[in-house]
């Protein structure tokens, strides 16, 4: 079984047409798995609803606190990209071993439809959460990187390695 947190982040963000904000409402998690046409045993827990800029301390600290509490070996974790890094980083440094620890996020709403890329990273995430060893990391643009070896690019959107996968491995260990 893999768990499934959702935190928010721009996922789960709705378009106010009268005002033009982005707003929280409910997440969009189980409809996506299920057009999706998911056969993976997935239990979904709503954690928060935050956007990453505005998550606290406190809402981390749920957070680590869910995932070294689940029995499930496997997490995915959606949330904001803006400070998905951040958040992996105190799951590793949490110490919970042998559990594979997947955040993925969005740079455009669901609710937008086709434009939005969280169809593919949510698929590329349960994909890689499934196959990749115990660790934590983060899974965007198809791609997965090792929590400690990624960052967000400002100015393409993108997420993109720090440096080579070896000194990463080397780094973490």
């Amino acid at each position: 079984m893999i768990q499934v947190f959702v935190t928010g982040g721009t996922f789960d963000k709705e378009y106010n047409y009268l005002t033009g904000e982005l707003y929280f409402k409910d997440t969009h998690l189980m409809e996506m798995f299920e057009r999706g046409r998911c056969e993976v045993d997935i239990d979904i827990k709503t954690l928060m609803m935050v956007d990453s800029l505005e998550m606290r301390d406190e809402d981390r600290a749920i957070i680590v606190y869910n995932c070294s509490k689940t029995p499930a070996q496997r997490i995915l974790l959606t949330h904001g990209t803006d400070r998905m890094v951040e958040t992996a980083r105190l799951l590793a440094e949490s110490n919970i071993s042998n559990k594979t620890i997947v955040l993925t996020g969005a740079m455009i709403p669901y609710a937008f439809g086709t434009s939005s890329d969280g169809f593919f990273n949510l698929g590329s995430a349960l994909a890689f959460v499934q196959v990749l060893p115990p660790g934590v990391y983060v899974v965007m643009n198809g791609r997965y990187f090792l929590w400690n070896n990624v960052r967000k690019n400002k100015q393409t959107g993108n997420f993109e390695e720090l440096h080579n996968e070896n000194e990463a491995i080397e780094a973490a260990v």
